[in-house]
């Protein structure tokens, strides 16, 4: 699977466009050192949780291990990324593919790093009262791929994005909304299922935009696959270290949460800031 990274040149400016949320978010990395990077290691999984709508935090998580390993994460994407004309050019050229077993397999298998979210989109399409839960129904794909390439898996938590937005009305409730029934029949003729519809949702002053909540990443300790060696077709095995890495991701989510509860920052710059913003913005 032939990928050539991005320009410098482009790698800076997409770097530098994140500047803006970069001081808004002012996000907060732990535990990058438990990143292996020793010579001639495994192949490297990312797994993780999807917070509220999918996309606020990733980008800094990408360029945090760009910058710290020189690590440039393949992310799998969900199908509905590459129907949008344009975007789905952007995400090709950032080494972002369609997820499936097949093309995470031969990513594994050329040594790339790889990322995945396990939750998918039923993960970022959250209910009230879903923040920073693994919902991963009876997935076993990661964990099967993982034993098959013998690839360490480097659980990571993020923190924050799910308190970006507040959730008005969540896919159930829409659906047994008077216009439910039709708005389910039309993303069902879309081939979308009714668990990844997304929530409506508002953000700063009650628009879309989130609120300048602050991000926190975490990575956990490694999960190493060696003890699981040939035993990849064998679901309670599979099933077994699935549960391994979610345990660890969940260890590293009450970490941040903690960190963030005794978080000296009381986030008053950026409530300075976005006052500010908002000022202008009703002249």
């Amino acid at each position: 699977m032939a990928f050539k990274r991005p320009t410098s040149l482009e790698i800076e400016l997409c770097d530098r466009a994140l500047d803006p949320m970069r001081a808004l978010m002012d996000p907060v990395f732990h535990h990058l050192e438990r990143v292996p990077t020793e010579p001639g290691r495994a192949p490297l999984l990312f797994v993780g949780n999807h917070t509220l709508m999918g996309l606020l935090d990733v980008p800094f998580f990408f360029f945090a291990l760009l910058h710290e390993h020189d690590i440039f994460l393949r992310s799998m994407g969900d199908r509905m990324h590459f129907r949008v004309p344009g975007w789905a050019d952007f995400f090709t050229r950032w080494g972002v593919i369609e997820g499936n077993r097949e093309r995470c397999g031969e990513l594994l298998a050329a040594g790339e790093p790889v990322l995945v979210f396990p939750g998918g989109a039923r993960e970022v399409a959250k209910r009230k009262n879903e923040q920073y839960q693994l919902m991963w129904g009876t997935r076993l794909g990661f964990a099967k791929l993982a034993i098959r390439h013998q690839a360490t898996i480097v659980p990571f938590a993020m923190v924050g994005a799910d308190d970006a937005w507040d959730i008005v009305m969540d896919a159930d409730e829409i659906c047994e909304s008077l216009m439910g029934p039709v708005i389910e029949a039309t993303w069902s003729l879309a081939n979308i299922p009714r668990g990844s519809m997304p929530p409506l949702v508002k953000g700063l002053a009650g628009t879309p935009v989130p609120k300048p909540v602050r991000l926190y990443f975490g990575i956990g300790e490694p999960v190493y696959t060696g003890p699981y060696a040939g035993l990849e077709e064998d679901d309670s095995a599979a099933y077994a270290l699935r549960e391994e890495v979610a345990s660890a991701i969940e260890k590293e989510l009450a970490y941040l949460l903690n960190e963030r509860k005794w978080d000296v920052d009381d986030g008053s710059l950026r409530r300075r800031v976005t006052t500010g913003m908002l000022k202008l913005l009703k002249r």
